[in-house]
């Protein structure tokens, strides 16, 4: 099957990186051919009068669809041809400037074409961000009556009932976690460490094979505690709320190099007033009973034992070298040991897989029974090996996601798991999302805080990036430590006065 080419001619304000994600929420597998055109109010105002080119060479048949896009001001003009031929005209003056407004408007245009032309809706609407239930949050902390939150979501954004539904649902929750939380005093902080026992054939986080990369393991933990070091002085007016430890795998370490790391994070940080510490153990591979000692001696409170999927086929397939019996093992020995905050992850949308798969993996978990499941779809990530190597995969997409999503639901319901947090990536499968369930008391609360945007999350390790929050203005500052490896460790004493920049010309910022 041919991939669809979208011709895509930009004339004026450049909106392409808000409204490519909308149209190949429709068209994902399609390749884009951009052209961009400096313009001028003068001579976009006698274009959008006279109709004259260029808004005619979009006419070509040798694309797919092709959009010509006119954006001034406060007025657009949009034409979208379907080869050759003129699917939608539409213009407009008076528009509001506003860029979020502005830029809806014209996504509106665009989704009302590509739904009659594909027949095809998108649950989400014109959404595309990775943060749907932002604004609702927002609302319902605004006391907006839940029946206009449903109206804008319905309207402005043309979101199915369905997500309505859930959107409200999650902020709800959120809202109700983050009040006992007392937030604004606070801090979070995020700890990586990109070792794995092999690297995923669908992730894109910094990864690297302990067997390729193991030997610079020491020295990261050295450049890791400097930055840890540094991290433990920034805010001493503020509490440390939570402190989440993910990866890559953290337990991809041997047992002495975790001991040392969490010794480490209670040495500098100040551990005294956290109400939530995450340590990942996600692969079962990499799981000991000494290393969950460990994780339980030094106090973590909530910890992540991740299959994935239970049907061993696919693990092989995407390059987790471990069997299913290595998950129900490793859950065990979890749970033996006293721990009663476990969280599992499943994907949706793996290689290969039905919905009678997705069905089955769902069974095992229910016999299970962790403290909460977070269930993710497949995003195909630039990144990925999925992507890369394309031609390893094909004919062996997943089928019928959205009924894989959909039993999902059915699944948390019975079990009494209940939402609480939401977002979606890019190139999503079926244009659908990521939500975690738990059971009541069970939340993440790191992942609430981190999706909303409610609190400076201060990250460490290679590929980190902090997020400062200003609450004036809802601004959001981030400062990234670069993503290799061995820059990382050659470049820590960069990465640090990169924070300590920042955080010396920051005035008045809301920590």
């Amino acid at each position: 099957m041919e991939r669809p080419i979208i011709e895509l001619n930009m004339y004026g304000r450049d909106y392409e990186q808000e409204l490519r994600p909308l149209i190949r929420a429709f068209l994902p597998e399609a390749e884009f051919d951009v052209t961009h055109e400096e313009a001028d109010e003068e001579s976009m105002q006698f274009i959008f009068a006279k109709e004259d080119a260029p808004l005619l060479l979009c006419a070509n048949a040798a694309y797919d669809y092709s959009f010509c896009l006119l954006l001034m001001q406060d007025w657009y003009r949009l034409r979208i041809y379907r080869r050759g031929e003129l699917l939608a005209d539409a213009r407009a003056q008076g528009v509001n400037p506003e860029r979020k407004a502005y830029r809806n408007q014209v996504a509106r245009e665009i989704y009302r074409a590509l739904l009659e032309a594909e027949k095809k809706e998108l649950p989400w609407g014109i959404l595309t961000g990775v943060r749907p239930t932002k604004q609702v949050y927002e609302a319902i902390a605004a006391g907006v009556p839940e029946e206009e939150i449903r109206r804008h979501m319905k309207e402005d954004y043309f979101c199915s009932d369905e997500k309505i539904d859930v959107s409200l649902t999650v902020s709800r929750r959120e809202y109700e976690l983050l009040t006992q939380l007392e937030y604004q005093n606070g801090y979070s902080i995020y700890i990586g460490i990109p070792f794995c026992p092999t690297t995923c054939h669908y992730c894109s986080f910094p990864s690297y094979p302990m067997e390729s990369f193991g030997h610079l393991s020491d020295a990261y933990l050295d450049a890791l505690s400097k930055e840890l070091c540094f991290a433990g002085q920034c805010f001493r007016e503020r509490r440390l709320c939570t402190v989440y430890v993910g990866g890559g795998t953290p337990t991809a370490l041997s047992e002495s190099q975790l001991a040392r790391l969490l010794e480490l994070i209670h040495r500098y940080l100040p551990m005294e007033h956290v109400v939530e510490f995450t340590v990942e153990a996600g692969r079962p591979d990499s799981v000991t009973k000494k290393k969950l000692e460990l994780i339980q001696e030094f106090g973590a409170t909530r910890i992540s034992i991740n299959p994935q999927t239970m049907q061993q086929r696919t693990l092989d397939l995407i390059g987790r070298r471990h069997t299913v019996e290595q998950i129900r093992e490793a859950f065990r020995l979890a749970r033996s040991l006293g721990y009663d905050n476990i969280n599992m992850d499943i994907i949706i949308g793996l290689t290969g897989e039905t919905p009678e798969d997705v069905e089955k993996t769902l069974a095992e978990i229910a016999e299970l029974s962790p403290d909460s499941l977070t269930v993710h779809t497949l995003a195909k990530k630039r990144a990925a090996r999925l992507t890369t190597q394309k031609e390893l995969y094909e004919g062996m997409e997943a089928v019928g996601v959205t009924s894989m999503l959909e039993k999902t639901v059915r699944f948390a319901k019975e079990q009494a798991y209940f939402p609480y947090y939401l977002y979606r990536q890019k190139n999503m499968a079926e244009n659908l999302e990521n939500v975690g369930y738990a059971r009541r008391g069970k939340e993440g609360l790191y992942n609430i805080l981190i999706m909303e945007e409610k609190q400076t999350i201060l990250a460490l390790g290679a590929g980190a990036t902090s997020k400062f929050i200003f609450p004036q203005g809802g601004r959001i500052e981030r400062v990234e430590n670069v993503k290799s490896l061995k820059d990382y460790i050659e470049r820590i004493d960069e990465m640090i006065q990169r924070k300590r920049n920042f955080l010396e010309g920051a005035e008045n910022l809301w920590i």
